[in-house]
């Protein structure tokens, strides 16, 4: 294909020639700086007068037809993009690390030791609102899911880890989760009362029908249709730190 930068080697340019020759090379290195689309008439006010703007941008056009970049009209104006037919080979792929904030771990942590619980039972826990995308994220990790609702007032979704969790970070079973000795020696907790109830060992959740857990009639109840963003009900505060159930 016939460059239209370049001139007949049959005879010399006309003067009309070397105008519209011209007028090609500003509209292409106007388009080649410019963020995005560029319309005719900002064309038109850097070329000489009398150029034929959309004959010459057609002619632009044919030539960077069967090339690694085309010039298309887009949005009103004219712009350079990649060929269609190049994309598979143009695609990059990179895995993008996301650290966790400091809210997402604990409430992953709560989740993990006290599991299954409501949202409303990790703020309790927690002792401040949780952000509404802290569980969605969480989720989009595949290292949460919803187990059912317990049948308290509300019906509220109960969270509980996946297996995807304990692949992650190496466990065996949550009965490998590491107790507060463990946590306290890693510097992961600060130092606790030793005259505190449950200091030096992992309490386990209270019992069914004791102070701060679940009455039996209090039972989640299996639903696969649950939403993921669980509905606030009234809590039932959970006692005790560390050991999982």
């Amino acid at each position: 294909m016939t460059d239209p930068h370049e001139s007949s080697l049959s005879a010399e340019p006309t003067e009309d020639e070397e105008r519209a020759a011209r007028a090609r090379r500003i509209m292409e290195a106007m388009i080649f700086v410019a963020g995005r689309p560029v319309d005719t008439a900002t064309l038109a006010a850097q070329v000489p007068e009398g150029t034929d703007i959309e004959g010459e941008l057609a002619t632009l056009a044919a030539y960077y037809e069967h090339r690694g970049i085309q010039l298309v009209n887009v949005a009103g104006g004219w712009t350079f993009r990649t060929a269609a037919d190049l994309a598979d080979h143009l695609a990059v792929h990179r895995v993008v690390r996301r650290r966790l904030s400091r809210a997402a771990l604990e409430t992953l942590a709560i989740i993990a030791y006290h599991q299954p619980v409501t949202r409303a039972e990790v703020e309790e826990i927690r002792g401040v609102h949780l952000g509404r995308g802290t569980l969605d994220i969480l989720l989009e990790a595949g290292w949460i899911a919803p187990k059912g609702r317990r049948r308290t007032p509300g019906r509220p979704v109960t969270w509980v880890t996946t297996p995807a969790f304990m692949e992650h970070f190496g466990l065996e079973s949550l009965g490998d989760l590491p107790g507060v000795d463990e946590l306290e020696a890693a510097g992961l907790l600060d130092d606790i009362d030793p005259q505190a109830e449950g200091a030096g060992e992992a309490p386990a959740r209270p019992p069914l029908g004791e102070e701060g857990g679940c009455a039996p009639d209090d039972a989640e109840e299996a639903d696969e249709n649950v939403p993921a963003e669980p509905v606030s009900t009234t809590v039932v505060p959970l006692s005790g730190r560390g050991g999982p159930s």
